[in-house]
């Protein structure tokens, strides 16, 4: 009989996790570069983490289709086309706007106020120039506001969608103070929902996704026009923050 040992492989699930998270936030904030390859040991040293959890962490976001993987090299950050940030956009609008409509005609104003904190939290983020927080902040408060529509599908679609639409550029973007406005607007739509004005709660979800494409523009332009890495590229700053206290794995 084969004798399992569940509390080392949840360990190791747990680390792969966490260096998973970390360089999806970075990949998302645009500061592994697109079209750039990273290899795993330089990224493991950087993470304070051995080559094999990244390697694991790389394989998982290559089949979300954020890397892909270069023989003897290490991976490659896909890249993002503008007619792709334009369908992703499209999508998106098309699924979340009418779904506020809903929740903002169904939810109860407990379900509404308990976001509030959630979008407070990323307009300090914004002020603050703390990309990381305002990223968490943001993801969570868009799918648990789609949440409230009772479709756990319409959820992991969203969040797919959010995944690949990586915001790149957005470091640049976050230091030079331009992700105020846009982090005031989910305010804004909270506001006109808990006053259950389904309209305008529409309206400015479609403005907010315009706006979200405007900074994705912007940030590209704004970004090196140099895509190119070594293979030992070190992983960013970002990254880094992200992966506290992943040392000596």
């Amino acid at each position: 009989m084969t004798h399992l040992r569940p509390q080392a492989i949840s360990v190791q699930a747990h680390l792969r996790d966490q260096v998973a998270g970390a360089l999806r936030a970075a990949l998302i904030a645009g500061d592994l570069r697109p079209g750039a390859v990273y290899s795993a040991p330089a990224l493991a040293a950087e993470l304070g983490v051995s080559a094999t959890p990244v390697r694991e962490a790389m394989l998982d976001l290559a089949r979300e289709g954020l890397v892909e993987a270069v023989r003897n090299k290490g991976f490659r950050v896909t890249e993002m086309t503008e007619r792709d940030l334009d369908e992703f956009t499209e999508i998106r609008a098309l699924i979340e706007v009418p779904t506020v409509g809903r929740v903002t005609a169904s939810a109860t104003a407990g379900q509404l106020e308990s976001l509030r904190p959630l979008a407070l939290r990323i307009v300090t983020a914004a002020r603050e120039h703390d990309v990381l927080a305002y990223l968490e902040a943001d993801h969570r408060f868009h799918l648990e506001l789609l949440a409230l529509a009772g479709n756990r599908h319409l959820v992991d679609v969203v969040a797919d969608l959010r995944t690949r639409s990586r915001l790149f550029g957005l470091g640049s973007l976050n230091e030079a103070g331009r992700l105020v406005a846009s982090a005031r607007e989910h305010v804004e739509l909270l506001d006109l929902m808990a006053a259950g004005r389904v309209h305008e709660a529409e309206e400015c979800m479609r403005r907010h996704l315009a706006h979200v494409r405007t900074l994705w523009a912007d940030g590209r332009a704004g970004a090196p026009a140099d895509g190119t890495a070594d293979g030992a590229g070190a992983a960013p700053a970002g990254a880094r923050d992200a992966a506290l206290g992943l040392g000596g794995r």
